[in-house]
């Protein structure tokens, strides 16, 4: 295969980086995280939706962020890319070098997840005191900035307290990346309502591009986000996702959760991707079909 001949500068758990000098090559594999860990199976088409559903995202938000996307036309890319045009499409984008800021910038709209299991603990999320009586999948009385810090490929994100995030990047940037982070998720959470989905919680990731806070890497898609269908929605028990908690409900219900991941089920492995797939249409509106390389001007 074409891919296999292109050796990435750098990778994360999903994402493959090319430099091309004062720009990246940023592309999304199909590989699938979970607990921080890679697992063995890749999910068909699920580097492309990704792609494509940031790129919808940074187009709607052009108007509120700016992002560092400049083409996802491989035609565009610098020479010696476009003979890998067939694998590159769709799941590849040419984006600008930034600054990144070493802060994971989670915004929950709802209660879930980790945040669901501090809150049973001591009534808090990420520290943040909460009313009593609220239960699994309860919508917050306001979306909450909970940032983490980013971890390295193996390692596990850490959930910190908004100090800790001043204290890591200076208070004038923590208040810029809560300020923008909230704005994006109440937007988003808008347009997804009208789209019968709830975003119940999402990471951003921001850096510096000529000293302008910008809008980097992915953008509210299934791997970054809790997307849930609007119809049925009913707290207090756990909601049907178009994310990939499918395949962490799966592990731990067939897993020790210690050693090597094990390798997914056919039908698991079908299921995620028709979940992507859906959420793909959920939110842009249109079917997926996967991009086909004579759509590409070489």
């Amino acid at each position: 295969m074409a891919a296999m001949e292109l050796r990435p500068d750098s990778h994360g758990k999903v994402r493959d980086l090319y430099d091309c000098g004062e720009n990246l090559l940023m592309v999304a594999s199909d590989r699938i995280s979970a607990f921080d860990l890679v697992l063995p199976d890749e999910i068909p088409h699920k580097g492309e939706v990704l792609t494509r559903i940031s790129r919808f995202w940074f187009d709607r938000f052009a108007n509120l962020m700016p992002n560092h996307l400049i083409s996802m036309d491989v035609a565009d890319y610098p020479a010696g890319y476009q003979r890998y045009a067939s694998y590159l499409m769709g799941r590849s984008m040419l984006v600008r070098k930034a600054q990144t800021i070493p802060i994971e910038c989670i915004v929950r709209g709802y209660l879930t997840g980790s945040g669901k299991k501090t809150y049973d603990q001591d009534g808090t999320v990420c520290g943040i005191k909460l009313p009593a009586g609220l239960m699994e999948a309860s919508r917050l009385p306001e979306p909450l900035f909970t940032p983490s810090t980013k971890a390295e490929l193996g390692d596990h994100d850490e959930n910190i307290s908004f100090d800790r995030c001043a204290e890591l990047v200076g208070d004038e940037v923590a208040q810029r990346l809560r300020s923008a982070s909230l704005k994006l998720y109440r937007a988003a959470a808008d347009y997804a309502a009208s789209r019968g989905m709830i975003i119940a919680d999402t990471k951003f990731e921001f850096g510096y591009i000529d000293g302008q806070l910008t809008l980097i890497d992915e953008c509210l898609t299934p791997d970054s986000s809790r997307f849930w269908p609007a119809e049925g929605y009913e707290p207090g028990r756990v909601q049907p996702s178009y994310d990939k908690q499918y395949v962490r409900d799966w592990l731990r219900a067939n897993w020790g959760m210690t050693g090597e991941p094990p390798h997914l089920p056919a039908e698991v492995i079908t299921g995620t991707t028709g979940r992507y797939e859906e959420a793909f249409q959920r939110i842009t509106g249109t079917a997926f079909k996967p991009m086909k390389e004579s759509n590409v001007t070489a």
